[in-house]
């Protein structure tokens, strides 16, 4: 072999370890033992009734090289809806509030990740409910990555969201005028997460 044939080998060689080499993104799955949905609403001004979704899943990509969480989708059940009272939670699934029958999934779809610093950042996405979809965006804090010490032993990474949204937009507008219960809907995401590279 020539001396230029050598040289020419040798770079593709160094190319195609340099592409493996790279990293890719990973599809991570929702560990549904470890998600929770809260949001609060405030009532007549006296306080805020507080409550969670008992029923949610999702997934989505993640590079932990770059910090980019991408094509994520989370969908929640609307009938799993708990505020610790019965009644309560009936008029919610009714037409009023989340018309359960109608529509029994609420659905956040990831368009975009802005990041802010190594560890937190602005996920924006499209939530439909009520059969409407309008632009979200809540505020990301990844709180740990690493392998989990038990259980699946998998690469885990755990995170916080929060955002507010006006549920009006929606066309939810029981109990604004007069006002009984607020417009402004307090949400907060509390997940872990595992590689599982056949979720899409």
């Amino acid at each position: 072999m020539t001396p230029m044939r050598h040289l020419f080998a040798a770079l593709l060689c160094f190319g195609l370890l340099n592409t493996s080499a790279a990293a890719e993104p990973v599809k991570y799955k929702i560990d549904p033992d470890h998600f929770s949905v809260l949001f609060a609403v405030n009532h007549l001004g006296f306080d805020d009734v507080l409550g969670f979704f008992r029923e949610a899943n999702g997934g989505f990509t993640y590079d932990k090289d770059t910090g980019e969480l991408t094509q994520g989708k989370v969908v929640i059940k609307s009938k799993s809806v708990f505020t610790n009272h019965k009644e309560r939670d009936e008029h919610l699934c009714k037409a009023d509030f989340l018309d359960c029958r109608k529509y029994p999934d609420i659905t956040f779809q990831v368009t975009r990740f802005e990041k802010k610093t190594a560890t937190t950042g602005v996920l924006h996405g499209n939530l439909t409910l009520l059969g409407q979809t309008r632009p979200v965006a809540l505020d990301l804090t990844l709180n740990k990555a690493g392998v989990y010490p038990f259980g699946h032993e998998k690469f885990t990474l755990g995170f916080s969201a929060t955002t507010t949204l006006q549920r009006s937009q929606w066309g939810m507008d029981y109990g604004l005028n007069p006002l009984m219960v607020g417009d402004d809907v307090r949400l907060r995401f509390e997940f872990e997460a595992y590689d599982d590279s056949g979720l899409f």
